[in-house]
């Protein structure tokens, strides 16, 4: 398959208050990308058109279809010319686990959320993230918002697409995914944390946008104990990484943060004081 273009450079007329003029820019592609489990679509998204392999690898694990990238027998990509088609056959095992659980959903999509059929499914539990002694630097927890800044090269050239990175203290941002919407760009990040055998408890997710239940959900299933946001989270969200067990730190500007649950986790030579 031929790769498609991520990003497209388009003629737009630029209003300035020097004056008005036709000019370039990039924007990016956003292309319906079906994923389907034994030859049935399971979920359409709208994505960026780029890591196709890690996004079924990442989306399968997040949403609890298969427990370890080992249940997965092969993931084949589809273009379609209208979007993609990744098909995603399943190991026996997970396979029959696969079919009861479309047998329990209760019917078609009606609660907003990818790939999800039923409230139940919606508001799933999050499983507990490890016992992991990890903690972060108020250092840490900057500098992985502005090294992920610099792992985005989509972004730079359109300004408009989400990031997830992750972040190894010590290390820094050793992996990061780009997409049009938030939630592909985790999923991303996850089947590429996977692929290269990177361990979730060994690090701290690091996202460009506000945090809804899902985002900590799909932080969970990677095993990080830490997200880290640019943007506000939801009360949801906030209520979710709680009962996880797990450190959400968001509104991320410059030195400024603020830490909405389990903060012992973050370490600092001197209390902060804010207003």
């Amino acid at each position: 398959m031929s790769p498609r273009p991520a990003t497209t450079q388009i003629t737009r007329i630029a209003r300035r208050a020097s004056g008005t003029a036709a000019a370039l820019r990039m924007v990016p592609e956003e292309t319906p990308i079906a994923l389907s489990y034994a030859g049935t679509t399971h979920a359409v998204m709208m994505a960026s058109p780029a890591d196709f392999e890690d996004f079924a690898l990442g989306f399968s694990l997040t949403e609890g279809i298969v427990g370890s990238a080992e249940e997965i027998e092969t993931i084949e990509v589809e273009d379609l010319e209208a979007g993609i088609d990744i098909q995603i056959r399943l190991k026996d095992q997970a396979n029959t686990r696969f079919q009861a659980r479309r047998r329990r959903l209760a019917g078609p999509v009606g609660c907003g959320l990818c790939g999800i059929e039923s409230i139940d499914e919606a508001m799933r539990s999050v499983c507990q993230v490890g016992a992991a002694a990890l903690t972060l630097s108020e250092d840490d927890v900057v500098q992985s918002v502005k090294l992920l800044s610099k792992a985005q090269p989509m972004h730079a050239e359109t300004g408009a697409v989400h990031a997830a990175g992750f972040y190894v203290p010590g290390q820094g941002v050793v992996l990061a995914r780009e997409d049009v919407g938030r939630h592909n760009a985790l999923d991303k990040l996850a089947g590429g944390l996977a692929r290269v055998g990177i361990a979730g408890a060994s690090g701290a997710v690091v996202v460009t946008s506000r945090v809804s239940v899902e985002m900590v959900q799909k932080t969970a299933a990677i095993g990080s104990r830490f997200i880290i946001a640019v943007s506000a989270p939801t009360a949801l969200a906030i209520r979710t990484a709680d009962e996880a067990g797990m450190t959400l730190v968001a509104l991320v500007r410059g030195d400024d943060f603020d830490i909405f649950t389990n903060p012992d986790r973050v370490i600092s030579g001197a209390a902060r004081h804010v207003a």
